[in-house]
């Protein structure tokens, strides 16, 4: 019998590429995988080669809804078996582990982000101190855990003493023909085929992420469109900007969508922007997906001058970092890259070239043998 791993996690399967990756990853290694999520009323439908079971809640945010959904997960942990319980993030974290040890399984930790740096709970001191002694309690117990990236790594390991290693959350490897013109994608997609492109997409278009600025710096660009792609907590006050700033022929939103067709219309752009601002612990060591599918679509990236970040783009030669996130500074700069014709062709072939290198086919095996090890 092969082991069987149950996976969960508190996102929407339909949308969550991390999880998705790493499920269909361990399937195809031959482990017996369950993955455990929420459905929302607008969730697309999931068809995968190993099993899920997507919980439909009474409250989909804050409290109520976290307190719900661990307690639906205690509770189906609770009646199937599982050799190996992977959890997502620190929403998940207590009923894994609580299970873990009264069923005899073992756990495994996979952290997104820096869940209590995150600027949702600033601010929210009865909520921050919750999640904290969870935190402050099953870390230091963690026996196999990993997260996105070495300065988050290190920032557990100084808190909690825990050894954590390092999975990036790269994408598969896209198939694309980067010589071939855009214009016929952009027609099909109705995108404009005589400006220049600047997209800022995610399911997590938040508070402190800087898409007011990019909206508010499009005031004093000519000749450009922003695309705004996904979802997320200003989308609706990005569009009121839109609509009070006249900017409705320089900004262009679409809903969020499944992955393979937001990866199309990110390869008509130009340019990808991922503006995360230095306001959080969590901002700060981020390494947001979206720069990686930038980088797989061929394009180059205007991004915070973030610290992992800055990493990616210097090493790459793939864009550039700004210091100031203020709209007339990232209008200067977004004239600035749409007028180098020559940095602009050295950026594309420089990120086409790290497409090749950045990819879940090259990351996948770090997660391969994290559970080898456990059979071993």
């Amino acid at each position: 019998m092969s082991q069987k791993i149950i996976i969960a996690v508190t996102s929407d399967l339909s949308t969550d590429q991390r999880v998705h990756r790493a499920a269909l990853t361990l399937h195809q290694n031959g482990y017996e995988v369950m993955v455990t999520g929420r459905k929302l009323n607008n969730s697309f439908e999931v068809n995968r080669d190993y099993a899920t079971k997507r919980f439909k809640l009474w409250f989909n945010k804050g409290f109520l809804f976290y307190a719900g959904y661990n307690v639906r997960l205690f509770w189906f942990l609770l009646f199937n078996r599982a050799d190996i319980i992977l959890s997502n993030d620190l929403d998940t974290l207590l009923p894994c582990f609580i299970i873990s040890k009264l069923k005899k399984s073992m756990l495994v930790f996979d952290s997104h982000e820096y869940f209590t740096g995150v600027p949702e709970l600033q601010n929210r001191p009865l909520q921050y101190n919750v999640w904290k002694a969870i935190e402050r309690f099953v870390m230091p117990r963690l026996k196999i855990a990993y997260t996105v990236n070495q300065s988050i790594a290190d920032l557990f390991k100084k808190e909690y003493h825990a050894e954590f290693g390092v999975i990036r959350n790269l994408p598969y490897r896209l198939k694309i023909d980067y010589d071939n013109d855009k214009t016929a994608l952009r027609n099909q997609l109705g995108l404009p085929d005589g400006k220049f492109i600047f997209i800022l997409q995610g399911n997590g278009i938040n508070v402190q992420r800087g898409a007011e600025e990019a909206v508010l710096a499009m005031q004093y660009v000519d000749e450009a469109l922003l695309l705004i792609a996904g979802n997320g907590d200003v989308i609706e006050n990005l569009k009121q900007m839109v609509s009070q700033k006249n900017l409705s022929s320089k900004v262009l939103f679409k809903p969020r969508m499944p992955y393979t067709e937001l990866m199309q219309f990110t390869q008509c752009a130009d340019a990808g922007l991922s503006f995360d601002k230095d306001t959080n612990i969590n901002y700060r060591y981020s390494l947001p997906n979206k720069l990686f599918d930038y980088i797989q679509c061929g394009i180059p990236v205007m991004a915070s001058n973030l610290v992992e970040v800055k990493k990616i783009v210097a090493h790459y030669d793939i864009g550039i970092t700004i210091d100031h996130l203020t709209p007339l500074e990232i209008a200067k700069r977004m004239e600035e890259m749409m007028k180098n014709d020559y940095k602009l062709r050295m950026w594309r072939e420089h990120a086409q070239h790290a497409a090749a290198e950045l990819c879940w086919e090259n990351e996948q095996q770090k997660l391969i043998d994290i559970f080898r090890s456990i059979a071993n």
